[in-house]
């Protein structure tokens, strides 16, 4: 079964920024191993609280992932 796993930082994306994801890469999956796998494609787009993920050993939030802290 293909799957993806999208992190998000939380309430940064609309519920349609979210079924535009998941629409697109069923898509691609279903493109790269034929449509008999579309309907086994599970596309997990989950939330991450503001603040509890980092990069480069810094906290990030949603604020400075948009410029304005």
């Amino acid at each position: 079964m293909p799957f993806a796993n999208f992190k998000v930082p939380a309430g940064t994306l609309a519920a349609e920024q979210k079924q535009l994801i998941v629409d697109r890469v069923t898509d691609l999956y279903a493109e790269i191993y034929g449509e008999r796998a579309r309907q086994n494609t599970m596309v997990l787009v989950e939330e991450v609280t503001d603040g509890g993920w980092g990069i480069g050993g810094h906290v990030l939030t949603a604020a400075m992932l948009n410029g304005t802290a």
